[in-house]
């Protein structure tokens, strides 16, 4: 599985690392948020040091939609249902000066964006009451928005809130100049280089990694979730999985970001590949490893939806990408608990991390350079929620417990006797002499390993679209052979024989 925007060549080539390096500021991440904030820190006059667990961009920045709008489905309304208007104001020029400063990037860069307008439909009746919603949110939030129907799109809707002159983005050449301007200003990006510990001492940082050890003033955490359990994050953030197809269709394309208000999520926008311009389609998103169905079953339903309304359609690129929502739906950024106050966090962009990165990144460097933040970062900063985000976390806490419970049990209740024999792309959890173990068949190539995440010990479930263990607790995947994809884990699953 492969995106649109990273068909092709590498975004960059790997910096080495000097061994016992020290620098101003370690930056943990390649994506939009790690790469924005070394390239401010650096070109402020800062010695930066970006570390990459895999390539750049090569997880949700790499395998997002590309939208960059203010008009984010129905987020707006969900802000005001837990924050009082102050706060979702605040998110709202946060993600507007993040945007601003995308587009002034990219124009000064050369970095393609078409300006298109946001639409949040109703693909059904019952979702009409979700539009009315977020365009009365989006109005008292000062947003010119605009209550139309999406006359556009090839298939019946009912209604949409319109959005003008938002912007669509293509990920990879934004983040190779990113990669380019950091580096004319003395900044490195070291790839395949995973962080494993981050311990805060007198006056510095010391990080750990796969690739040697090196020492910062600062260290920003910007790896989708922390890998670092100070803070919890993990029990504060709902892991989730989405699925995209780049479609060749014949005819017309409709020009317009479109999302649906109403389950299943469908999301569209076009995108030159080539010299050919094609549909992106996106949805079916769900927490991961808590899908009930089989996840290739999932991109099969986006391609059924997607030929029934543009007949001919064909598809070109399948992906994926993983993002965190917070309980309250405004990220968080800041400082992390016992860091001594050099251990900055962003997380919980709820999959609009084209305009909440950029807003993180301007957040924690003005933290770094001492500047003075602007009121909106003030109010992000010490927001105070109401009830239901709290019982939102609640909730989300014992559904997790009740899911490290399930896992457990139903490894138990499978013994595994011999070498079973998986057929090629599937994967199976059962019991050997009392711990679970993961086996599947990937091209051939039987592995065994535990199944037990190396995070907090929740058991792995097969994805079998993408071929990984993922882990329902927090999010954590592994490949086939344990090698750990991405979440809060740093550890692989162990072989087990």
């Amino acid at each position: 599985m492969t995106s649109l925007w990273l068909d092709g060549a590498d975004v960059a080539d790997s910096d080495p690392l000097p061994a016992g390096s020290s620098y101003d500021d370690i930056v943990v991440g390649a994506g939009l948020t790690g790469l924005v904030t070394a390239v401010l820190l650096a070109t402020a006059g800062r010695r930066v040091a970006v570390l990459e667990a895999r390539g750049v961009g090569s997880v949700t920045t790499g395998n997002t939609t590309g939208k960059l709008t203010l008009l984010q489905g129905t987020r707006l309304s969900s802000i005001l249902s837990a924050h009082s208007q102050h706060v979702a104001e605040a998110y709202v020029e946060g993600n507007r000066a993040g945007m601003d400063w995308v587009l002034r990037y990219c124009e000064d860069n050369a970095v393609p964006v078409e300006r298109r307008d946001a639409w949040t439909y109703a693909g059904t009746e019952q979702g009409v009451p979700a539009v009315d919603e977020e365009f009365r949110a989006a109005r008292r939030l000062g947003l010119p928005v605009l209550r139309q129907d999406a006359d556009e799109l090839p298939f019946p809707t009912h209604g949409a809130v319109r959005l003008l002159n938002q912007a669509q983005l293509y990920p990879q050449p934004l983040l190779a100049a990113l990669v380019a301007d950091l580096r004319r200003a003395g900044g490195i990006v070291v790839q395949q280089c995973r962080v494993l510990q981050v311990r805060p001492g007198r006056g510095q940082v010391a990080v750990l990694t796969t690739a040697g050890s090196l020492t910062g003033q600062q260290v920003v955490l910007a790896s989708g979730t922390p890998f670092l359990d100070r803070g919890l994050y993990f029990a504060k953030l709902t892991p989730q999985r989405s699925y995209a197809r780049a479609f060749r269709v014949p005819g017309p394309i409709p020009a317009g970001m479109y999302l649906s208000a109403d389950a299943p999520t469908r999301s569209l926008r076009t995108a030159r590949h080539g010299d050919e311009e094609l549909i992106v389609v996106g949805g079916n998103g769900h927490q991961v490893g808590r899908h009930p169905r089989s996840t290739s079953r999932l991109v099969a339903d986006l391609t059924e939806w997607t030929t029934a309304r543009f007949p001919g359609a064909v598809a070109t690129h399948t992906w994926s990408a993983q993002d965190y929502q917070s309980p309250n739906y405004v990220p968080f950024v800041g400082e992390l608990p016992r860091g001594q106050g050099r251990i900055l966090v962003a997380t919980g962009y709820g999959k609009w991390g084209m305009s909440n990165a950029p807003m993180a990144a301007l957040m924690i460097t003005a933290k770094i350079l001492g500047d003075s933040p602007p009121a909106w970062a003030k109010t992000l900063g010490t927001r105070i929620s109401k009830p239901p985000a709290a019982l939102n976390l609640l909730r989300l806490d014992a559904v997790t417990g009740v899911e490290a419970t399930r896992g457990w049990l139903a490894a138990a209740l499978k013994p595994l006797v011999g070498d079973p024999r998986i057929p090629d792309g599937k994967g199976i959890v059962g019991a050997r002499r009392g711990h679970p173990v993961a086996v599947s068949t990937v091209e051939g190539t039987t592995c065994q390993v535990s199944a037990v995440c190396t995070h907090l010990g929740g058991i792995v479930r097969w994805n079998d679209q993408e071929r990984s263990w993922d882990c329902p607790l927090h999010g954590s995947r592994f490949a086939a052979d344990g090698t750990v994809l991405e979440g809060p884990a740093t550890r692989p699953l162990r072989p087990r024989q």
